[in-house]
């Protein structure tokens, strides 16, 4: 008797925990609305303050955080470039090319993963993956920190700042992350319409905005504040064509696959960007890369981890065809499907993702301190 009234209870117990996460399954199984942008999200361990911010602006631009002193985080992030880089692959390291197409900074400091796989968890931890990383900055963290401690404008200011004594190479990654959280836009065309300014879009934006809800299914990914789910997806990208016609571009594909820890027989076989794979070596995740905001994009083409498509307008035909073939195509996900959308359906989708962008943002840049002998302990 004790035992069927404990198996009661235990039911009781079971169906009240299952209640509330079937309720929280089908809450999360809905797109979240597209909404204005606000401030964004400041770490407890890297307070906001004028003089770091003015400390990470001069080292963004500063090409001597880096190997021989000639690429700065402005080289792949220029903001002529939509401050990213508008080539298909990025600039690499002198002698390389890099191997993805290089995502602007503008408004990164709201994701929560950054790169194409998600490899960084926090702008601090990107800045040195990329000023480190070999086909990219080629940067050591003794030569950098020696160069900054040649530099008495740096010593004063990471001495104000973080109370170094000489400066240290972590800290830079702090400042230029201070700084690169000001580069936030929120003011864009779709930002004022969300916040109640009903002429803020045009009737053609109006028609896209319907479209991008509804029948296109734009918001199933891009969605929320920062129109991105955050998640990876293979949407069956074709390959980039300049494996096969750049030497050097053919020659950083195989460093990675070297770099990234691939099989033997993989490294020989693929001719494709594995994605995701490289960090989970699962392969249901080959071909798999975050969704990008849709932020900004107005600028900063060609789109998509390889730079595939060149303008907004070939994105949206990619998508309204069902998408393309890949290496890795049977772990497509099965969300893009042949839209069926008309030339004059698809120019008013465009014109909606347009209005995800303000203003070009530009600023004044820093002029930089030179070399200075260090001072005699003596003196």
């Amino acid at each position: 008797m004790l035992k069927g009234k404990r198996k009661i209870v235990i039911s009781a117990i079971g169906l009240a925990i299952a209640v509330p996460l079937l309720a929280l399954q089908a809450a999360s199984d809905e797109n979240p609305p597209l909404a204005p942008l606000g401030d964004p999200p400041i770490p407890l361990d890297n307070p906001q303050t004028d003089e770091k911010i003015e400390l990470g602006r001069m080292l963004f631009f500063d090409t001597r955080l880096g190997g021989d002193a000639s690429t700065a985080c402005s080289t792949c992030h220029n903001q002529e470039q939509g401050w990213a880089f508008s080539d298909d692959l990025s600039r690499g390291y002198p002698g390389t090319v890099h191997w993805r197409n290089s995502q602007t900074i503008i408004n990164s400091a709201y994701y929560g993963k950054l790169f194409w796989a998600g490899s960084a968890g926090s702008l601090e931890s990107q800045a040195p993956s990329a000023a480190k990383g070999a086909v990219a900055g080629n940067g050591e963290n003794d030569v950098m920190e020696a160069r900054l401690a040649f530099i008495p404008e740096y010593r004063e200011l990471f001495d104000t700042v973080f109370g170094d004594v000489w400066p240290r190479i972590d800290n830079a990654w702090r400042a230029i992350a201070a700084f690169e959280r000001t580069l936030v836009q929120t003011d864009t065309p779709l930002d004022l319409f969300l916040r109640g300014d009903e002429n803020a879009l045009t009737e053609q934006q109006l028609r896209g905005r319907e479209l991008f809800e509804g029948r296109a299914n734009c918001i199933q990914c891009h969605n929320g504040a920062m129109a991105t789910d955050e998640r990876y997806y293979n949407l069956g990208v074709p390959p980039a064509l300049r494996w096969e016609e750049d030497a050097a571009a053919q020659i950083t594909f195989r460093f990675e696959q070297i770099a990234k820890g691939v099989t033997e027989e993989l490294y020989r076989e693929i001719k494709d960007d594995a994605g995701l794979y490289y960090r989970t070596k699962e392969v249901s995740d080959m071909g798999k890369f975050r969704t990008p905001s849709l932020r900004y994009t107005l600028y900063t083409a060609p789109y998509m981890h390889n730079g595939a498509f060149w303008d907004l307008t070939e994105v949206v035909e990619f998508y309204n065809e069902g998408g393309g073939e890949n290496e890795f195509s049977e772990n497509r996900t099965d969300l893009i499907q042949p839209l069926g959308l008309s030339d004059d359906e698809i120019e008013d989708l465009v014109a909606f993702i347009e209005a995800f962008s303000g203003p070009e943002i530009r600023i004044e840049v820093p002029t930089l301190p030179p070399y200075q002998p260090l001072p005699n302990p003596a003196d």
